[in-house]
This record gives structure tokens, C-alpha cells and sequence, in this order.
């Protein structure tokens, strides 16, 4: 009885990590149909036989991005939104432009691990580590370096030098979404109550409503 009970136990384990991950794609490709009406977690397919190559296709990342805004950077991405043959793959990219000492400031990717490849320049980058550790893991890379940011924890990168820099990153999703930290914390909408953001960054509201004027 108790080794019918262990048994299944482990069935019931084995089951639960299956239906945890991802399902394996069950046809060639799913190309995006922006126009249905029926929401998914996702995109709804359209009809294969309707696909175009200019479903998988995008032009552009060898354009330089417009770095002039106060961060100093711009990031150009590809993914479903760009090419709807991302749909249901499971990876996207983008093109990063650094003006000298830019910085595409903290943000996290909710949806994906992303790695950044440097093209041209020398990157500062770093992430932080979970709570309650909180460390930093920093590291200065140069053309042809290569470094990973693990889905979900906050990065960034800088670029130390005088001149452009320019970075590819791919992830692990095609729509992997980003967060702003300073752009959610100080400029969602309607704004986050002054009170809470003080006490939650020890500061005086008169920081906060200053911070908050800028986004």
C-alpha cells in the first residue's frame, strides 16, 4: 500500500513539472493575426496558407538609433510586434545605441532572459540579484563580449567611453515586455501616492514630487 501510495506520488510530481512547461509547438509556425478579435494568452494564429514572407521579415537594425533623450540610449526591438512569425517561437531582439556616457537605465524583462552581445564600444553592465542579498553583478565588456541578464532580475547597461557604442540583445520570448523601473515607480499613471514612494526610498516627498515632474 505505501509503495502504491509513493508511486503516485512521484505520477503526480512528474505531471505537475509537465504541465508547467511550455507547450512544444504543434505545426510549422503561428504567424500573428493582429486583426482577431478573440483574446489569447498571446496571438491568435492566422491561416498558414495565408502567410507571407514579409511575416517574417524586418528591416533596419543596421540604422542607427536617435540616442538624443535624457537616458542617452535607444533601443530599437524585433519582436512580435515587428515580425508576427515570432508568434509562439519563443525569441525576439533588438538593436541598443549608446551615445557616449548613455545608459539604458534599469529595467527588467518580465518574460525573458536576454543576452546582450557588444558590436562596437565598452559597456558597463550589471544586474542585481533577488532579496534580500540584493548584490550586484557588474562587468565591463568590450566589442565582441558577451553577457547574460537572467529573466526578470533589474540591468542595465552604460557606456564608458567618448564615443557611440552599440549592442545586439536576444530573448527568450517574443514578447518579453519591459519595466522601467524609474519610469513605473515615478511615472505610472495615476501617479504612486508621494507618502508611500518617500518612506519606501527614505526621502522627502519634496524628492518625490520633483522625480515625479520628469516623467
Amino acid at each position: 500500500m505505501a509503495s502504491r501510495v509513493l508511486m503516485l506520488a512521484c505520477l503526480a510530481m512528474s505531471c505537475s513539472v509537465i504541465l508547467a512547461s511550455d507547450p512544444s509547438s504543434l505545426q510549422d509556425f503561428c504567424v500573428a493575426d493582429s486583426n482577431s478579435p478573440v483574446l489569447v494568452n498571446g496571438l491568435v494564429c492566422k491561416d498558414p496558407k495565408l502567410a507571407q514572407p514579409h511575416d517574417f521579415f524586418f528591416s533596419g537594425l543596421h540604422l542607427a538609433g536617435n540616442t538624443s533623450n535624457p537616458v542617452g540610449s535607444r533601443v530599437t526591438p524585433v519582436t512580435v510586434a515587428q515580425i508576427p512569425g515570432l508568434n509562439s517561437l519563443g525569441i525576439s531582439i533588438a538593436h541598443v545605441d549608446y551615445a557616449p556616457w548613455g545608459i539604458n537605465p534599469p529595467h527588467t524583462h518580465p518574460r525573458a532572459t536576454e543576452i546582450l552581445t557588444v558590436l562596437e564600444g565598452r559597456l558597463e553592465v550589471g544586474f542585481v540579484t533577488s532579496n534580500p542579498e540584493n548584490r550586484l553583478i557588474s562587468k565591463i565588456l568590450e566589442k565582441g563580449d558577451v553577457f547574460v541578464f537572467p529573466k526578470g532580475l533589474v540591468h542595465y547597461q552604460r557606456n564608458v567611453e567618448n564615443w557611440n557604442a552599440v549592442a545586439i540583445a536576444t530573448l527568450s520570448s517574443q514578447n518579453p515586455g519591459v519595466i522601467t523601473i524609474a519610469n513605473s515607480v515615478f511615472g505610472s499613471k495615476p501617479k504612486i501616492s508621494a507618502d508611500i514612494l518617500a518612506k519606501a526610498f527614505q526621502i522627502d516627498k519634496k524628492v518625490v514630487y520633483n522625480v515625479q515632474s520628469k516623467f
